[in-house]
């Protein structure tokens, strides 16, 4: 059996918010005007195919007092108000006076537990009592959640209220809620019926699968971007008197802008692992996420300081490098003074190691061919994994409800990368001095893999000193 709620309440409350919640579900309608929502809704939420619950997004009370007034006229025994409710849906089905109470009853009656949300920002009115009245008739499992939807907070009034009716009452912000505190609530579910227990502990065990799953497959996603963005290059032939430095600029724009390129194609990777597929990474709130990959601030953010990156450069002499493999065993012509960094300002701020070094080469057949990449500053794995440390927290501790800004914890920090422990950015950084020798080898992706899943486990459990 998979347990199944119908969220109900007063319109404009947050039930669709908590269903997208809950449900893993950005595609819900959520919005400001009541009677968004206009008939009952199953979500079913699944891992692998296999569904762990059922929650059904139903419209608000209309006419909870003319409902009302038509079961209490019709009453007889306690035992028999179940059954009254049922046929008052069967009678008033099509019936447009109460096409809402009827869409909200429908699976209550056919045997969903009840959710009823209000909103703890605003005074308890005594109109809630006929809607929680009715929900009492039906005599099904029911928990109360106080919503917080402004400022204001009226939970006080509203528990003594809500205490009479239901047999448990939660705090649940359907919008600022994390993970752990969704957990803690389908487990609470599990309170309401014993026969719900064991499914809903089997989701709740299933969840934390998932999630652990998703995280190491968010890690594979950011290992392999770091391998392919270590590896890109772009060169062109040179013709006889043409000179080297506009060709050269054009090459360093399309490196850009394919390193930018393969780096969005992990962050859609990523968010699509999370059920964040419709996510807009351009949202104010992403100010420094969206710094651009090759800007100096960029670097201060995400990467390492120079102290940090000086201590690493010395475990795995990665400080060393920088220049550019030849190609087509062709030698360098050392053309041109002034041939060096791709992006100016890069280079001042690493303390005169460039970004990536060009170079002009012979090729075997005659003529010549200026090659940009692969980039090899010891600092641009840091950053990008500093990036997408940030960018797969952001999307991991997101609510589907969400709507609106994403909030950045590091907002003001720099040199993201410096707050890993000592060991795990030891590790790292002999991992990083092998990637464009060993990117290849399944076993060395393995292993980034699994340091980069420490970086976001470290990351989402608060543990990043």
């Amino acid at each position: 059996m998979t347990p199944t709620f119908a969220v109900v309440g007063h319109p404009n409350k947050g039930k669709s918010s908590i269903v997208a919640t809950l449900a893993e579900d950005e595609r819900l309608a959520i919005g400001p005007t009541p009677g968004t929502t206009r008939r009952a809704a199953p979500h079913t939420f699944s891992i692998d195919g296999q569904p762990q619950y059922v929650l059904v997004d139903t419209p608000g009370f209309q006419r909870a007092g003319a409902v009302l007034n038509w079961l209490e006229a019709r009453a007889t025994t306690a035992s028999a108000r179940g059954q009254l409710v049922a046929q008052f849906v069967r009678e008033h089905d099509g019936d447009p006076r109460f096409h809402d109470e009827c869409e909200l009853l429908k699976p209550i009656v056919d045997g969903a537990g009840i959710l009823y949300v209000v909103d703890g920002s605003k005074p308890y009115g005594a109109e809630y009592e006929l809607e929680m009245q009715i929900l009492q008739w039906t005599g099904r499992p029911r928990m109360a959640l106080i919503n917080l939807i402004g400022e204001e907070d009226h939970q006080a009034e509203w528990r003594q209220a809500l205490d009479q009716y239901f047999s448990l009452v939660r705090v649940f912000d359907a919008v600022a809620a994390d993970f752990d505190t969704r957990v803690s609530l389908l487990k609470a579910f599990g309170e309401l019926d014993p026969e719900w227990q064991e499914p809903l502990d089997k989701a709740v065990t299933a969840l934390l699968e998932e999630r652990a799953a998703r995280r190491r497959r968010s890690a594979r996603e950011i290992a392999l971007q770091l391998i392919d963005s270590r590896k890109l290059t772009e060169r062109a032939s040179l013709e006889e008197g043409q000179p080297v430095e506009p060709l050269q600029s054009a090459l360093t724009e399309t490196l850009k802008k394919r390193l930018r390129q393969r780096e969005a194609r992990c962050r859609e990777a990523v968010q699509g692992y999370y059920r964040h597929q419709a996510l807009v990474r351009d949202e104010p709130g992403q100010e420094l996420l969206d710094t651009d990959l090759f800007t100096g601030s960029g670097w201060e953010l995400f990467g390492l300081s120079r102290e940090r990156l000086l201590i690493t450069g010395a475990v795995t002499g990665a400080l060393a490098g920088g220049g550019i493999d030849a190609l087509l065993g062709g030698a360098s012509l050392a053309m041109g003074a002034g041939i060096g960094a791709l992006v100016g300002g890069i280079g001042a701020w690493l303390g005169g190691g460039e970004l990536a070094k060009v170079k002009v080469l012979g090729e075997r057949l005659g003529g010549q061919v200026v090659q940009v990449g692969p980039v090899k500053a010891p600092n641009f794995p840091w950053v990008l994994l500093g990036r997408a440390w940030l960018h797969h927290r952001l999307v991991a501790e997101r609510n589907h409800a969400q709507r609106a800004v994403i909030s950045l914890a590091v907002q003001g920090e720099q040199n993201l990368m410096d707050t890993l422990a000592d060991g795990l950015s030891r590790q790292l950084a002999r991992a990083f001095g092998k990637l464009e020798r060993l990117g290849d080898d399944p076993e060395f992706q393995a292993e980034l893999t699994s340091l980069i899943e420490a970086v976001l486990e470290a990351d989402l459990t608060g543990d990043v000193s």
